[in-house]
């Protein structure tokens, strides 16, 4: 099978990408991530990139072989595509027509001005449409998950419509009129605000009298002020029966955090009632421990404790209440905490919601806790104010529509109904993002001063202190602030057309467009490791309420549909991981044989997968990847054959699941071709052989991209899995073919064997100190077992102890730890320095000064030492990892993870020393 090579099967750069990757987790106002939230959301910045190498033709592609005859010329060549990639991924260019011409003339050039329609069937959170709207293609995406649809359409479906034309409401037309220019979606977005304002006063009409203002003392301002947030306690009754006080549960006392305006809550403990209130103290002191952690809980007036299984009963049997601990308002100067008010504690008693939702909470599903502890149903997640608030917002956005559509149809709109339906849209959102802020699942964070939204990871977990918002305040989690958002994210959108998206199943056939061969880019469902569907519901109740009207379709069933969800939960085959795990492989090989059908055959398939899943094989040892086994399952018995794999940063990293820990940083992007026909069966001992002779070079080539040690191993499989697809099948001893989970098994044994030969071009010291880390880590062990392994490394055990990394006092050995190296080190006068201790420096000057000190001690040593203390590091994070040892892995996974820009602090360092020596030559 011929075809044109395309650049992301040959070459990226990949530092370039990933690090403006990274950046962009950090953008907040207008990026599209802000509209809504959605889960495992990819960065545009490496849509835009995987993209654009999939359409673009490598120099080296056979039929540009008269173009680009040398490889230097190809290399020219390919260096000048990188730069229009790295111009391309800045944030700063996201809307910047000039590159983005560039951009799409350079696409144009490599599909004979004919770029083919793109598909993402898995399309979540919509960053690969839009980011094929931006290249200009015509952008197709389809869900099942009716909330990723509606955030999709409402990317890069609706604002087309509508680009150019001006706001239709009362106060532009008062004033401008017809007239003016609007580029984009900006009159949409103007109009989102009005009609998102007029909500706000509607809304405040009649529930304002719930969330009144607050009495300020007079030495923090005095007068009155709005409210920003009620914090409160959960309360269960003291198992104690001689005490029997409504216990506080407290996770933290602390308020502010924040440098010179500390201030904490106090518990005033009364005995002899049996009472406890809360007073705000501010200062240099420090407030009590909380009174409740994964343990249990602690009664603050008898001081016993409680098991959480007796918090947990008594939230079942409906005794969980609440005191008001705490109140947080708009000062003069900031915000002012405040002691709780005996009169708003007793406001939320008389507030009685009309028809709330009673859909019911999954019984099991993947991240949830709180059923736990009573909370059976969705409306169990919102206080009676809460959920005041939001079925009143929700109602509202049906008024407004009658007022949007009065207003479109007196300035003489030519789609007034269409219209009326988009502004609607999007006020609808409105009011989903904000439920997330509106829960009492959301907590006070005391640094910073804001209230955290409920889903700060993929969970719905039990939250003790909780916040409750003020939705008319001018600050965290009000209304104005959520439309806002979403105006903002419209305005920063390109207003291509072509674009379409619907609700349809992967498994089936995909409805639009369905002549045409596509391009096709996705990020399939991970095995087990997100519940989409269960944990959506949290928005679907809202939107369903806001818009079902403007989708009827869209929004016919009570809750999102959860049948056919490709997820691998066994609770929904009555607890059968068996069935769950053939749901999933089932499903997801069909939907593959689906895309291989509809796939241009001039363009290579891109999937997205950052899966880490590992379990150890108890029939044939080792380790495995049922994630992992499963995907590539669907994609082989689909006849792809994987051409080329690459390690793109699309993880935060400063997310809660990966705070402390080792979590993926990164997806695998796997580069699939369909399978040649022509396509040769091999045997085991041939697939191993070649394996061994090609993944070594793959794998250099992945440690050059700086790629974290902690997706390495993952990382490691696609150049492994393609080697294994190129055959048809690859043959055991007895005749039968080598399953997917065999060949991983494989793989993973060759990564070990690879590491392990890295370790020959280490120094004999610090040959010695891996082996005996990987023995005995960090604790001693005898003075002989450490003899005999030294004389086998060729070193000595006073030799090392002499070097400074080793102690072996009274016949006992063991390593130094980084906290007991000195502070000052010099290695170009250190007589004895090895590789070890140069690694172990490194960590502790990242630790202790950042990067820019890192870079410092790197210049002090030479090239080789450099490149062998990161080498050294994925071999001690391997060891780590396989130990179980993970504080001491992310200290390894951080050094990698750093190195880009410990490398660029030291080129600009170098580029400054020529500069001031040309300086001075020059005077």
């Amino acid at each position: 099978m011929t075809y044109r090579k395309k650049l992301i099967e040959v070459a990226l750069p990949l530092d370039d990408i990933n690090r403006e990757a990274a950046r962009e987790k950090s953008i907040r106002h207008g990026h599209p991530s802000t509209l809504h939230l959605w889960w495992s959301r990819k960065p545009l910045a490496a849509c835009r990139a995987i993209l654009f190498a999939s359409l673009v033709d490598d120099p080296s592609s056979p039929h540009l072989s008269c173009k680009f005859p040398t490889e230097a010329e190809q290399e020219r060549e390919r260096e000048r595509l990188f730069d229009i990639i790295r111009e391309m991924v800045e944030w700063k260019n996201i809307n910047n027509e000039h590159v983005l011409e560039k951009v799409r003339a350079e696409i144009l050039k490599s599909t004979d001005g004919n770029p083919p329609p793109m598909l993402d069937p898995f399309c979540g959170g919509g960053s690969i449409p839009l980011e094929a709207q931006r290249l200009g293609l015509e952008a197709h995406g389809s869900d099942l998950n009716p909330v990723a649809v509606l955030i999709t359409k409402a990317m890069i479906e609706i604002p087309p419509r509508f680009a150019g034309q001006p706001p239709v409401n009362p106060d532009v037309q008062n004033t401008l009129g017809q007239s003016g220019t609007w580029k984009g979606a900006d009159g949409l977005a103007e109009d989102i605000r009005y009609y998102g304002e007029w909500m706000r006063k509607e809304a405040e009409k009649r529930i304002g009298n719930l969330y009144p203002k607050v009495k300020v003392p007079e030495e923090q301002g005095g007068g009155e002020a709005s409210v920003i947030a009620w914090i409160w306690a959960r309360t269960v009754k003291c198992p104690n029966p001689a005490c029997g006080v409504k216990m506080p549960l407290v996770s933290s006392f602390w308020i502010s955090k924040n440098k010179g305006k500390k201030a904490w809550i106090e518990p005033i403990v009364n005995k002899a009632d049996k009472t406890v209130r809360f007073e705000i103290k501010r200062g240099d002191g420090l407030p009590l421990e909380g009174t409740v952690d994964r343990r249990g809980a602690r009664c603050i007036v008898c001081d016993k404790t409680a098991l959480l299984d007796h918090v947990r009963s008594e939230g079942k049997a409906g005794r969980i209440g609440n005191q008001l601990t705490a109140i947080v308002a708009e000062g003069s100067k900031g915000q002012v905490y405040l002691s709780p008010s005996d009169e708003h504690a007793a406001i939320t008693d008389k507030v009685e919601p009309d028809s709330i939702p009673e859909t019911d909470l999954p019984e099991k599903a993947l991240g949830f806790r709180v059923q736990l502890y009573g909370m059976t149903q969705h409306c169990d997640l919102f206080t009676s104010r809460q959920l005041t608030a939001l079925t009143t917002f929700s109602g509202l956005v049906s008024e407004a529509q009658k007022q949007i559509e009065t207003d479109a149809i007196k300035v003489g709109h030519g789609k007034a109904r269409a219209y009326v339906d988009a502004v609607a849209t999007f006020l609808g959102l409105s009011v989903s993002r904000s439920a997330s802020m509106w829960s009492s699942l959301c907590w006070w964070q005391s640094i910073g001063g804001f209230v955290s939204q409920v889903f700060t990871r993929q969970a719905l977990s039990m939250v003790w202190s909780y916040a409750e918002v003020c939705p008319f305040s001018n600050s965290t989690g009000n209304w104005r602030g959520a439309v806002d958002w979403i105006a903002r994210v419209i305005e920063l959108l390109l207003t291509h057309p072509s674009a379409k998206v619907e609700q349809n199943n992967a498994v089936s056939e995909v409805k639009s467009n369905e002549n045409k061969r596509l391009l096709i880019s996705t990020d399939p469902p991970y095995y087990d490791n997100i519940g989409y569907a269960d944990l959506s519901d949290f928005y679907y109740i809202w939107l369903r309420r806001s818009l079902k009207q403007v989708y009827p379709k869209l929004f016919n069933l009570m809750l999102v549909p959860k049948t056919d969800e490709l997820v691998a939960t066994s609770h929904r085959f009555g607890g059968d991981k068996a069935k769950a795990e053939e749901h999933f492989l089932t499903g997801l090989g069909k939907a593959f044989q689906l895309m291989y059908t509809r796939a241009h055959p001039d363009y290579p398939m891109t999937v997205y997968y950052a899966f880490k899943q590992t379990e150890k094989d108890k029939k044939e040892g080792g380790i495995a990847s049922t994630g992992w086994e499963t995907m590539l399952e669907g994609l082989l018995k689909a006849d792809f054959q994987i051409t080329g794999t690459w390690p793109i940063r699309t993880e935060r990293t400063a997310r809660p699941r990966a705070h402390g820990s080792n979590a993926l940083a990164s997806s695998v992007i796997l580069v699939c071709r369909p399978r040649s026909d022509d396509a040769e069966m091999t045997t085991r001992r041939v697939f191993t052989s070649v394996l061994r002779r090609e993944l070594p070079n793959a794998l250099r080539h992945l440690q050059r991209g700086n790629i974290a040690p902690v997706d390495l191993t993952q990382a490691a499989i696609g150049p492994g899995m393609a080697v294994f697809s190129q055959y048809s099948s690859v043959l055991e001893a007895d005749g039968s073919p080598m399953r997917v989970r065999t060949a991983l098994q494989i793989i993973n044994a060759e990564l070990d064997a690879y590491f392990t030969e890295q370790e020959g071009d280490l120094d004999a010291d610090t040959r010695f100190c891996v082996s005996w880390f990987e023995q005995y880590g960090m604790s001693e062990s005898s003075f002989g077992d450490a003899d005999v392994l030294a004389r086998a490394r060729d070193t000595s055990v006073e030799g090392i102890v002499e070097s400074g990394i080793l102690q072996a006092p009274a016949g006992r050995v063991r390593l130094l730890s980084r906290e007991e190296y000195p502070d000052e080190w010099d290695p170009t006068s250190d007589r004895r320095i090895n590789i070890w201790e140069c690694t172990q420096y490194l960590i502790k000057a990242l630790d202790q000064g950042g990067e820019a000190e890192a870079a410092q001690l790197a210049d002090q040593l030479n090239s080789e030492q450099v490149e062998n203390a990161r080498a050294l590091a994925y071999r001690l994070f391997a060891i780590c990892e396989r130990k179980g040892w993970a504080q001491e892995a992310i200290a390894y996974n951080t050094l990698i993870t750093s190195w880009t820009h410990i490398q660029e602090i030291r080129k600009r360092s170098e580029v400054r020393e020529v500069q001031q020596t040309l300086d001075i030559e020059e005077a």
